[in-house]
C-alpha cells in the first residue's frame, strides 16, 4: 500500500518561495510516477508537475519557470520548489503517485493529505 505525506506548505506574500515536500512509503521506486496537483476553492483539481520514474518531468504552463519538481528515488521523497509565488497559486496542494505519468488526476492511484498554500499580494 502506498503512502503519501506532504509538508512544507504555509503563507507567504508575493515573489516569495515555499519548498513542498512529500513522502512516500510502499515501494514508489521504479514503479510510480510522482506528481503535484492542486485545488482552488470552486476549480477543478490540475496537474502542477510531475516527474518519472527517469526523472522526465512535465508542468503546467503557469507555472514554467518558477516551479521546479525534483524526486529522491533513494528516500522515495518528491519535492516541489515553488520560487516567484503569485497569489493565483494559491490552493491546496496534493502529493500524488499514479502508473501512467500524467497531468490529468483521473490517472492518479495514491493522493496524499494535501497541505494548504496561500499567497498574499
Amino acid at each position: 500500500q502506498v503512502q503519501l505525506v506532504e509538508s512544507g506548505g504555509g503563507s507567504v506574500q508575493a515573489g516569495g518561495s515555499l519548498r513542498l515536500v512529500c513522502t512516500g512509503s510502499g515501494y514508489i521506486y521504479g514503479n510510480y510516477f510522482l506528481g503535484w496537483f492542486r485545488q482552488a476553492p470552486g476549480n477543478d483539481r490540475e496537474g502542477v508537475a510531475v516527474i518519472g520514474c527517469g526523472g522526465a518531468t512535465g508542468y503546467t504552463d503557469s507555472v514554467k519557470d518558477r516551479f521546479t519538481v525534483s524526486r529522491d528515488n533513494a528516500k522515495d521523497i518528491v519535492y516541489l520548489q515553488m520560487n516567484n509565488l503569485k497569489p493565483e497559486d494559491s490552493a491546496m496542494y496534493y502529493c500524488a503517485a499514479g502508473s501512467a505519468m500524467s497531468r490529468n488526476p483521473a490517472l492518479v492511484s495514491y493522493w496524499g493529505q494535501g497541505v494548504q498554500v496561500t499567497v498574499s499580494s
